[in-house]
């Protein structure tokens, strides 16, 4: 079982545009074939999470019927500190406090699957400050934006990211890389002194 943040990001690194829009992202040739993958990747997760700007752009960008052909009775957390309107029956919780405490309830929900942080940015890197945060897998778009919500607004040195695997689909580049824990950086830090 992995954590893992699956995203698009444009070539210089975000993920929606000021207007946070996606209108880049599904004018990219190929976008379809993609997309493609996804269903592979899907049938190794157990549950996953999101932040509420990425849960609201859902709600105004995707009909409510589609959340269950994409995804099911799949559980998902949305962390917010805001009332949000929930998608009828779909599996949902409505959460904020510690990340810890939220990645308890995953792990437990998603058995032996995969924990797929689906976005944004931040979400993605308050597991990584945790060091709960196993892979990212990265699809860049052949788009340069300029400015928007960036892909991890953090600072991950390459000393806790290894390349694992490069694939082409269509016009995109697909990274894969694992993180090792913050927590061994110290450790190893420590025993260079």
């Amino acid at each position: 079982m992995a954590t893992q943040y699956y995203t698009a990001t444009s070539l210089d690194g975000y993920l929606a545009d000021p207007d946070n829009s996606l209108t880049w992202l599904f004018e990219v040739d190929g976008a379809n074939e993609a997309q493609a993958g996804i269903a592979g990747f899907l049938a190794q997760v157990g549950a996953m999470c999101m932040g509420a700007t990425t849960y609201e752009w859902m709600m105004a960008n995707e009909p409510p019927e589609s959340w269950h052909e994409y995804y099911g009775d799949l559980p998902c957390w949305v962390l917010t500190h805001r009332d949000l309107p929930a998608i009828p029956g779909a599996n949902l919780r409505f959460v904020s406090g510690a990340i810890e405490a939220v990645h308890r309830e995953m792990t437990e929900a998603a058995g032996d699957r995969n924990i797929w942080i689906v976005g944004g940015g931040d979400l993605a890197g308050q597991f990584a400050d945790a060091g709960l945060l196993d892979e990212i897998m990265v699809s860049v778009a052949p788009v340069t934006l300029g400015a928007g919500a960036p892909l991890l607004p953090r600072r991950l040195l390459s000393s806790r990211m290894r390349l694992t695997g490069v694939e082409r689909a269509g016009q995109f580049a697909e990274l894969h890389y694992r993180l090792t824990d913050p927590a061994d950086q110290r450790v190893s830090s420590a025993s260079l002194r």
